[in-house]
């Protein structure tokens, strides 16, 4: 007696026919290429999760002579910003049959960064991300050259690089111009390090729309991104008053200023409104729910691996693609008394 053959595994054919479409629909949907209809592209997936088809990665190896794995070098992964970059970029590589292989910067410096580089390059990795918005990693960037395409997040457009990035000037921006057409004057900032180009562009995002408004800065306080960083500025800006208003760089300095205000009687959003920056999901059950800016994290992986990929079978394009972040109004700000 002779065992049952184990069940052939499915194949793009299996997808196609099941999902109604030729086999060449099907490799766009998994390669995201833009010129498949949505609903297609849902009757494809539909098709993929009901016979848990699964890419062969060591075939598509030996035929493309690719690794099939994609380095990626982070920064700061403690904060929620560049957590959340990172499982984005980490899912969209996912998504396209990519494996991942990570490097972590415990401090930003040139000797750190070259070896990081060069582990990737020993794993013969078919291209690189680069999570790391300091200005000496873009200067180290600039002077460097890699043997594979390579994308940066979080920088401005800049000649030398592919980058995928968040408008930060523009979220600022939005967040502040909601506190001025609410009526605040004197409006607060509580800062993100200066050795992050987030923070400086942030901080650049609050000063525009008051100055074009007319209105004077409000008192800039410096912070570390961490809860404790704001609620030592927010007892600060208790103790100072004045302040109808406060912008904090990320949710979790917001976090710490309402507790600040709380113990100081301060109510929000009655004597002072708070926002924050990132829409973590904790942020709508803050008490009051935070009013914050979306950085829509998810979106910006799948574009920085779109870019990465485009790289890697067109050649470097020193393009930039930037998301534009949406405004998050909830209970926190409100018109000053």
């Amino acid at each position: 007696m002779t065992a049952n053959p184990a069940p052939r595994p499915p194949v793009m054919e299996d997808v196609a026919r099941r999902a109604g479409v030729s086999h060449q629909t099907v490799s766009r949907v998994l390669n995201a290429h833009p010129n498949v209809s949505a609903r297609t592209r849902k009757r494809v997936e539909r098709a993929i999760a009901e016979l848990g088809y699964r890419r062969n990665t060591a075939a598509r190896s030996l035929v493309t002579r690719r690794s099939q794995a994609i380095g990626v070098l982070a920064a700061g992964t403690a904060h929620y910003g560049p957590a959340n970059t990172l499982l984005g970029v980490q899912q969209a590589a996912r998504n396209e049959g990519y494996a991942v292989s990570m490097a972590s910067l415990s401090e930003v410096t040139p000797a750190g960064i070259d070896d990081a580089l060069e582990h990737f390059l020993l794993q013969s990795v078919d291209g690189i991300v680069v999570i790391v918005p300091h200005q000496t990693m873009l200067e180290s960037l600039r002077s460097i050259t890699v043997s594979v395409p390579l994308v940066a997040v979080g920088f401005g457009a800049d000649e030398h690089l592919t980058v995928a990035a968040v408008n930060q000037r523009a979220g600022a921006a939005l967040a502040v111009q909601h506190l001025v057409n609410l009526g605040h004057t004197s409006i607060a900032h509580i800062a993100g390090p200066q050795d992050w180009m987030d923070a400086v562009a942030r901080t650049e995002g609050w000063r525009r729309p008051l100055a074009q408004a007319g209105l004077p800065e409000g008192l800039l306080i410096p912070g570390d991104w961490s809860a404790e960083s704001g609620y030592r500025a927010g007892l600060e800006l208790a103790n100072a008053g004045g302040a109808t208003a406060v912008f904090a760089a990320n949710d979790q300095m917001a976090l710490g200023a309402l507790r600040a205000f709380s113990e100081a009687g301060l109510r929000v959003p009655e004597d002072i409104s708070v926002e924050g920056f990132d829409d973590q999901p904790e942020a709508g059950y803050f008490v009051p729910p935070l009013t914050t800016v979306n950085q829509g994290f998810k979106e910006l992986g799948a574009r920085c691996i779109r870019m990465l990929l485009s790289d890697m079978a067109q050649g470097p394009s020193g393009a930039a693609s930037v998301l534009n972040p949406k405004l998050v109004v909830r209970g926190s700000t409100a018109a000053p008394r």
